[in-house]
């Protein structure tokens, strides 16, 4: 099968949400007529379609324009283009000149992101309506038969949870850019939910593990497989695939389905219109639309692998993959993507973080959950650690009368005065509920750890400053507001930007000035009432990515 692909672009999910399948009314049985006598001229219709599909709607389209298909008289010519989803997505709000009039992603998903994503975009933007599944395709686990059977295969079964042991090699695709690798996390995150918007230990585990064998895409798996079938990784991947590539392949790829079940990819046809296309676009999309839900199509579908919408499978028996219907696991839920792109984004992060954390005494304070406020900022710091990579940069500063250096700024996977840089910060968060009492000098070290992050700052990172505290300034005879605004207004660069994303922990927070201080640098900030929250509130900390760095 003819693969093209467009360059991915790295870009950040909004909420995903299932979109409702409407239904479509219309009759345009008046308009679209098949006779090859009635048809002149030119109607263009441009459907952009999942590269796995495409020789099925190309050969519908075939079909479509033999039959001198046309609305009004006029001929309907389709082009059919293959392009990723994400590409669609990312383009869709951004290059509404030649949009396609009906598209065709691998899931649903992308639909919804779509909506989102497009509603976020001020200006006249593309009506989006899914139009239900043309075929569907559980996703698998895929890997050569020698490495297959050291799982056990086909004698025993093979689970979720079994494939996340650290001693099965397995890739994964960029979930950025890839449905396969989107849907991997989600199944992920089921396994080890998150809990008030923060990953558990065992789901960061899992993140950190696939972070360093991820593949750019599907096809580069696939490579992989067939240079070294008998260790080249385990990785995820459509039931179709393993047809595909098994129909043109001498080395042969098995699916493997997990115990639990999988989700299913969907393949709907969306119908993107707009204010400017051409009168009759929507009676050709329709009409179209009826040719790829024929028998014809069905039948094309069915050959090239895909299952019927519900997951049966209508083809005979196939090297490398079963017919019996899998196990539908829930499609993942807005919540469950967020939370785990977030994760994944962070632990991608090539950031230099400086963590600032008030430990005047009032930080001794409980929470509601019974814990004090230091031992939350402590908990808090740790989690984040376990979350970065060795390239992120991290220093800690702790404040009260005034600002204290614990651990310079430098690599997690570096080292400080002989010791491991990973290890001393850890040390230096346990010892945090030692460190209390004394007043606070916010304003002063806000400005002091500022200027640090810029005169050292590094281009290549994200640079921001994590500023905690329970409470206001009260130290006198120091930076007063009006001068720490007026010198951060003053310092700030928009070509070298450091952001400072301030965390009130309980209600006595400044939270005034904290979103002062954040609005003047381009940051955040949010207040914690609770350990729960501040466990969210960080982690969304950490996961910010400002779009005004070269980074985006």
């Amino acid at each position: 099968m003819r693969r093209h692909r467009r360059s991915s672009r790295r870009w950040r999910f909004l909420l995903p949400v299932l979109v409702a399948v409407l239904a479509v009314g219309a009759v345009v049985t008046a308009n679209a007529t098949n006779s090859a006598r009635t048809c002149t001229g030119e109607l263009p219709l441009r459907v952009t379609v999942t590269p796995a599909m495409e020789s099925v709607v190309q050969q519908a389209a075939t079909g479509f324009e033999k039959d001198r298909s046309a609305v009004d008289g006029v001929c309907v010519k389709v082009e059919v283009v293959a392009e990723q989803a994400a590409d669609v997505v990312a383009e869709l709000p951004t290059k509404p000149i030649d949009p396609p009039a009906l598209w065709i992603p691998d899931s649903s998903l992308w639909a919804s992101t779509a909506v989102e994503k497009d509603a976020a975009v001020p200006g006249v933007r593309p009506n989006i309506t899914s139009k239900g599944s043309l075929a569907s395709s559980p996703l698998v686990v895929v890997g050569g038969m020698d490495e297959v059977a050291k799982l056990g295969w086909p004698q025993s079964s093979v689970s979720w949870k079994r494939l996340v042991d650290p001693d099965v090699p397995v890739d994964i695709a960029d979930p950025l850019t890839n449905t396969e690798g989107i849907a991997t996390l989600g199944l992920a995150e089921g396994m080890a939910p998150a809990q008030n918007g923060t990953p558990p230990p065992e789901l960061i585990a899992t993140l950190l593990r696939l972070r360093d064998s991820t593949q750019r895409d599907i096809d580069t798996c696939y490579q992989l497989m067939t240079k070294n079938p008998a260790k080249a990784p385990l990785f995820t991947a459509t039931e179709q695939s393993v047809i595909a590539h098994n129909s043109s392949s001498d080395v042969a790829a098995v699916a493997l389905y997990p115990t639990e079940g999988s989700v299913l990819f969907d393949y709907p046809v969306v119908r993107v219109a707009t204010a400017e296309e051409q009168h009759g676009t929507g009676a050709a999309a329709d009409a179209f639309d009826r040719r790829l839900r024929a028998d014809t199509t069905a039948k094309s579908l069915s050959e090239a692998g895909f299952r019927e919408p519900g997951g049966r499978a209508a083809w005979p028996a196939r090297q490398g993959v079963r017919m019996d219907t899998p196990t539908r696991l829930p499609t993942p839920t807005a919540s469950q993507v967020t939370t785990v792109l977030r994760a994944w984004d962070v632990i991608h992060l090539d950031g230099r973080t400086l963590a600032v954390i008030d430990t005047s005494g009032s930080m001794a304070e409980p929470m509601p959950d019974g814990q004090s406020r230091i031992e939350v900022a402590r908990d808090g710091a740790l989690v984040g650690m376990s979350l970065m990579p060795d390239t992120t940069a991290v220093g800690l500063w702790t404040f009260s009368e005034h600002g204290n250096e614990l651990v310079p700024l430098g690599p997690l996977g570096g080292k400080t005065s002989g010791s491991p840089q990973r290890q001393a910060l850890q040390q230096a968060a346990q010892s945090l509920p030692t460190r209390v009492g004394g007043s606070t000098a916010l304003y002063d070290t806000a400005l002091q750890a500022y200027r640090v992050l810029r005169d050292g700052y590094d281009a290549t990172r994200v640079n921001s400053e994590v500023l905690i505290t329970d409470g206001r300034n009260e130290t006198t005879g120091g930076t007063d507001l009006d001068g720490l605004i007026t010198a951060l207004r003053a310092e700030a660069d928009p070509s070298r930007p450091i952001q400072i994303i301030g965390i009130g922990l309980g209600p006595d927070a400044d939270m005034g000035v904290l979103q002062q201080l954040a609005s003047v640098t381009g940051g955040k900030a949010y207040q914690a009432l609770s350990g729960a929250d501040f466990r969210s509130v960080l982690f969304d900390a950490l996961s910010r990515r400002p779009c005004f760095t070269s980074n985006c």
